[in-house]
């Protein structure tokens, strides 16, 4: 191959879809009083509250500086359903690519899927079990 024809070559950029986890989407935790909570943050901490109960902390993709990422942070209320079937106090949202591609090969895993991929207008999401019984959530943003 000529030098012409190498340089085209790596000039292309590779695009990146294996299935994996990209970032943390959420930090989700149990409160006794989240509405207190969500003020004693605001006051205290700074945090602006959203219409959707939370507080978004948005950066850049340091290998693509033009996509925003958000982070979203929640207390939900002692008993709340979305942690079940978790036990835990906690549940992590991790910002995947290659969603259906990644569920397969949680499958494959024996990995426990707690529910169906759903489509939303920001993204698609999808619960697991980890092997220590915490809810994790998975969210592919819609790009």
């Amino acid at each position: 191959m000529d030098e012409s024809k190498k340089q085209t070559v790596s000039a292309i950029p590779s695009v990146d879809t294996m299935p994996k986890v990209t970032g943390i989407g959420g930090i989700f935790f149990i409160s006794d009083n989240p509405k207190e909570t969500k003020e004693w943050y605001a006051k205290n901490l700074g945090l602006d509250i959203n219409a959707w109960g939370s507080a978004s902390f948005e950066s850049r993709n340091v290998n693509k500086p033009e996509e925003v990422n958000s982070l979203q942070w929640k207390p939900f209320k002692k008993g709340d359903d979305y942690f079940a079937p978790s036990k835990k106090e906690f549940m992590i949202n991790y910002q995947v690519q290659n969603i259906e591609a990644l569920v397969a090969k949680l499958k494959e895993n024996g990995v426990t899927i707690l529910d169906e991929i759903a489509s939303y207008d920001y993204g698609k999401f999808v619960h697991i079990m980890d092997s220590e019984g915490n809810k994790i959530e998975l969210w592919e943003p819609k790009l």
